[in-house]
């Protein structure tokens, strides 16, 4: 019989009260960080992908993950020893409204663990049954949205984009009811558990609770683990020196996470206060998805689909109001609220010196000022013409300079490669062509070699489009784990010419412009 190493586990949240009622019944939960809660064991478990490079970080073998003593556990079905799950409870602003005490509805954590290269990992299960949190929710999720969860935020990691991780993807043999669309028409779908994994899942919402009840010991005491446990050059500094520098660390990690975002074409789809991290991590996949034509105002939310408070282009404005939030949250900690405002002020800075430096890189530009205007007409030209964002970037890689300047059939024919339904009667040559003549006068104080390496750097070829995402989904449902496999191992190297795959790089086809999950998202899973 082979002798597993198991890790040890601590509870993410130390010595902070936890709830005394053992119950597992939707509740309000006062004066407590989390509640005890175990996972409802499932039918007939099945992994169907892993992520070698997370197991690797956590120190799990790859016989390991593929035993049935990694499988169980990590389907809810058993414990491994010293595990502690518990559910956080937290609250939040969701869509620009205080809603109360939210928490993990369909989350359980399994506790921390050091890892193989020596880090802080928390293991949490999403899907794997209901908890105090749940608010009449049966905790379940189904395989559609767990997918999408396991595969985007390792994308996003491959990204360089600061994200939680994803170790494993399960299928739970059971089958979960949901209206996907809330448009009242339920239907069962295959259940499945991911494990997220991160080094923390503490939330701006997690410290919004408290200060709305007014339970400033439980405020401090969170604030205090956090310092401790993952800012620890100011654990022991007095609130009034500590406080507002790191309010202003959260913020300038927020400022940077989001000018990732908008470098990739990444949009949240539902950033209420309870979705964003105090680490700057990319938190909650759900109603996600990814700028195919340019719209500033897009959004994947069905639920946002009338006020687009969560669109693409607001995510820089909410990200700050979201701070906001938070600061109003820590503010009762304070002789002097106001010294928070800096930490505000930072978050403007840094995102916009951040998304400019952004976006000159994925033109192959230098850091440079008194480019916005120039910056803002390619946008606006790109949405007027239906542009593909991933696509175009990319594709000045291989512009060539000398063509584009003297040959205007050479740039239309260039375009029109990576616009959705190219018609030469609608296309602004004209400003294409004051835009692209100011373009090639800047490219030529840089270094061909240099401009090649930048764009190359900031603009993957590869991103999760949500037509593949849902390519892979009708897949896995059948039971073809093929195009998920592909897919894993083509966005490792999102930035790499991988000429096998080109086809994952097509424009949108038009199927997928109606189809839900691919043109419409809920919140449901």
């Amino acid at each position: 019989m082979t002798t597993w190493n198991l890790p040890t586990f601590a509870s993410p949240f130390a010595d902070l009260p936890i709830d005394p009622v053992a119950g597992n019944w939707t509740r309000e939960v006062l004066g407590a960080i989390a509640s005890n809660v175990l996972p409802t064991p499932v039918s007939a478990p099945h992994l169907l992908a892993w992520s070698k490079p997370v197991a690797n970080t956590l120190g799990f073998s790859d016989a390991l993950v593929q035993s049935d003593v990694f499988l169980q556990p990590f389907s809810g079905n058993q414990l491994w020893p010293g595990m502690m799950p518990l559910a956080s409870n937290y609250g939040g602003h969701q869509f620009g409204h205080w809603a109360g005490q939210l928490g993990d509805g369909r989350a359980i954590s399994l506790g921390v663990i050091t890892a193989g290269d020596g880090s802080r990992q928390e293991l949490q299960l999403k899907g794997a049954g209901p908890t105090p949190y749940s608010r009449g929710s049966d905790g379940r999720a189904v395989l559609r949205s767990s997918l999408r969860e396991y595969l985007c935020s390792e994308a996003m990691h491959h990204l360089g984009v600061p994200t939680t991780r994803a170790l494993s993807l399960i299928r739970t043999g059971d089958a979960v009811v949901r209206d996907m669309l809330y448009d009242g028409h339920p239907a069962p779908e295959p259940g499945a558990i991911v494990c997220r994994v991160a080094p923390s899942f503490i939330r701006f919402g997690h410290f919004e609770l408290p200060a709305r009840r007014g339970d400033t010991a439980l405020l401090e005491a969170l604030l205090r683990l956090t310092l401790r446990q993952h800012f620890p050059q100011w654990q022991d500094q007095p609130w009034e020196s500590c406080l507002p520098i790191w309010f202003a660390e959260v913020a300038e990690r927020t400022a940077v996470l989001i000018a990732h975002w908008m470098r990739v074409g990444f949009v949240h789809g539902v950033m209420n206060t309870d979705n964003l991290s105090i680490l700057g991590l990319t938190i909650d996949y759900g109603p996600y998805g990814w700028l195919e034509e340019v719209d500033p105002a897009w959004t994947p939310n069905t639920t946002d689909a009338f006020g687009k408070r969560y669109c693409y282009g607001r995510q820089p404005e909410i990200a700050h109001w979201n701070l906001y939030c938070l600061a109003q949250a820590l503010a009762p900690l304070l002789d002097d609220p106001e010294a928070l405002q800096f930490g505000l002020k930072r978050y403007a800075e840094v995102f916009t010196e951040t998304h400019r430096k952004f976006t000159l890189g994925k033109l192959g530009l230098p850091m440079q000022a008194d480019l916005d205007a120039w910056l803002a007409e390619l946008f606006r030209l790109l949405a007027a013409d239906r542009v593909d964002f991933t696509r175009f970037f990319r594709s000045l890689m291989t512009l060539n300079p000398a063509r584009a300047a003297t040959e205007p059939a050479y740039w239309r024919e260039h375009l029109d490669a990576h616009r959705y339904q190219p018609d030469q009667s609608t296309i602004q040559h004209e400003a294409w062509q004051a835009w692209l003549q100011q373009y090639l006068v800047l490219q030529d104080s840089v270094d061909p070699l240099a401009a090649r390496a930048s764009i190359q750097q900031h603009n993957p070829k590869f991103v999760f489009r949500n037509y593949l995402a849902q390519q892979a989904i009708d897949a896995a449902t059948a039971g073809d784990m093929e195009p998920l496999g592909r897919l894993q191992h083509v966005l490792q190297n999102p930035y790499a010419e991988q000429p096998d795959a080109e086809d994952l790089t097509a424009l949108r086809p038009d199927w997928a412009s109606r189809k839900p999950g691919c043109s419409m998202l809920s919140c449901s899973s």
